[in-house]
């Protein structure tokens, strides 16, 4: 939250931890829920608030798939990082229910324009992830359009 907030983005967290909520608040909008066994709190109108931006790190609970595509606007980007099977090998999380399955973050979020994905294995520390950058394109002007550019 803090690097996209020094740059101007403005920023809404959300976690189950007070403490970490506090910290967020200091850098942009921080919102006090437990995602995973309560209703989603970022509601407008009955559907999901829309964001240019949605950025998951480490983080993996499979029922929010959904919500989290639906929450990227028009134009809108989402970012999202987590372990992968293998990172068992290295360390925590091991648990198969907290590793993604391959390709699982290409199948997820198969409704938005995939720009980047890795699987595979980093070191400092050592760990095996799973990146996904994707977009959700904007409806299309009148007339001709040239085709997005997206810097590799």
């Amino acid at each position: 939250m803090e690097w996209l907030s020094r740059r101007g983005h403005p920023v809404t967290g959300i976690d189950r931890s007070a403490q970490a909520i506090s910290t967020a608040s200091n850098f942009g909008r921080g919102v006090l829920a437990d995602i995973e066994s309560g209703p989603w709190p970022l509601l407008h109108e009955g559907k999901p608030e829309v964001f240019a931006g949605v950025v998951v790190t480490n983080y993996l609970w499979r029922p929010l798939f959904k919500v989290m595509a639906q929450s990227v606007a028009p134009g809108g980007v989402m970012i999202y990082e987590t372990f992968t099977r293998g990172n068992e090998s290295v360390g925590k999380p091991s648990r198969p229910d907290f590793l993604l399955h391959p390709g699982e973050l290409l199948n997820a979020f198969g409704d938005l324009q995939v720009v980047a994905y890795e699987n595979g294995f980093l070191s400092g520390p050592e760990r095996f992830v799973q990146r996904l950058v994707a977009v959700r394109p904007a409806p299309p002007a009148d007339g001709p359009q040239a085709p997005v550019r997206y810097p590799l």
